[in-house]
């Protein structure tokens, strides 16, 4: 099996990937997106509902797996050319990650839990991954 990450996305902009199949990370940087092979498993975690200004939400919002690992760009607008990687998303239902928190090894601090989240994606032990995985009702 390949690795285990966590996205950090808006829920708005999370929902348009599941929709389309696909995630970029870090505002459509490449570098995010080419660390992602085919058969990884990702999280998408949201801090908000919409990016920047949404509702705070800190939940868990999408599930999936990386398909093929092939990075390739697209033009949304003459200046944002976002990189992005294919998901296969799966049926899950939103979980709240304060619940959690006690419980998963790579939020080191319990206090500022938040600061595990902030470059935008990381890669996390596979328990870890399995406990938000049964908290959005998703067997992995």
């Amino acid at each position: 099996m390949g690795n285990y990450w966590i996205g950090v996305v808006s829920k708005a902009h999370v929902q348009n990937g599941v929709r389309g199949g696909f995630i970029q990370l870090n505002h459509g940087k490449k570098a995010a997106v080419q660390r992602l092979k085919a058969g990884d498993m990702l999280a998408m975690y949201s801090p908000r509902t919409d990016y920047p200004d949404g509702a705070a939400l800190q939940a868990f919002t999408a599930i999936g797996t990386v398909e093929s690992g092939e990075v390739y760009q697209v033009e949304m607008s003459p200046d944002f050319k976002p990189f992005r990687v294919d998901v296969q998303f799966h049926d899950c239902q939103d979980a709240p990650i304060k619940p959690l928190i006690e419980r998963l090894s790579f939020i080191r601090d319990k206090t500022h839990w938040g600061a595990a989240f902030r470059f935008g994606y990381l890669r996390v032990p596979e328990a870890d991954f399995q406990l938000i995985a049964q908290a959005m009702g998703r067997a992995t």
